[in-house]
């Protein structure tokens, strides 16, 4: 199947499964993963309408700029971010998606200051407590987003995830669904809380495998590379 039609379907299963949770189409965010994905094949994504791009590592989100700009697309870092790194996002990118450590948001935080800009972040969380993975431990998710409260160039817009591999731990779906129920709990939770600097607007988990069960258990934003570009080369 070519890109369009990959993304025609997508779209079409992301509708069906909000229509499921009482919801719309329009409701969920689909961010393509264009990790490794060469210009062309981004190009024919971009061509079939692809609204939001999500890039791994600042380096290929800045190699690609030029033709993410042109399109006038909404531009995510997804992937670990280094300190040293902040200072050609900030201000660059519509998301944040992957803060997990103080001295991150502190720096995000001083570059935005500098620039005279507000930084939007998810902040992501190592919700099946994998030590390999990054994400802050849930039991830490209290203190970090304290300290973002007092930070008056961020602004704390949800939470992102990573769930355990289902089919590396052969725990199946519904150790999946429990992954991302908790995820839908703890971001209840925070926005049932008024505080400053933080708006909880977005929970961003579901990738290619597990999309479906993601808007079904509650997320509003999905991350899709493999399925819809097909494998990375």
């Amino acid at each position: 199947m070519s890109i369009a039609d990959n993304y025609s379907r997508i779209m079409r299963e992301i509708a069906f499964s909000a229509e499921k949770t009482g919801r719309k189409a329009e409701d969920i965010r689909m961010i393509a993963v264009t990790k490794f994905v060469d210009e062309e094949r981004i190009r024919a994504g971009l061509d079939a309408g692809i609204k939001h791009v999500g890039e791994n590592r600042v380096q290929e989100l800045l190699k690609k700029q030029e033709l993410f700009d042109k399109y006038g697309v909404g531009k995510n870092i997804i992937g670990q971010l280094q300190t040293n790194k902040v200072k050609y996002i900030v201000g660059n990118v519509e998301l944040i998606q992957s803060v997990d450590r103080e001295a991150l948001a502190l720096e995000i935080n001083s570059r935005a200051a500098l620039l005279g800009v507000f930084q939007d972040i998810l902040i992501e969380v190592n919700i099946g407590l994998e030590p390999q993975k990054g994400g802050v431990f849930p039991d830490r998710l209290p203190e970090l987003i304290e300290l973002i409260t007092t930070l008056p160039c961020i602004r704390l817009k949800g939470l992102m995830c990573i769930p355990p591999n289902a089919a590396a731990s052969d725990a199946g779906d519904g150790a999946i669904r429990k992954h991302f129920e908790k995820m839908r709990l703890l971001f209840e939770s925070i926005r049932s809380q008024q505080s400053q600097n933080v708006d909880m607007t977005w929970l961003s988990m579901g990738m290619s495998g597990d999309y479906k069960l993601a808007i079904e258990e509650g997320s509003n934003m999905v991350r899709i590379g493999t399925a819809l570009f097909g494998a990375r080369l």
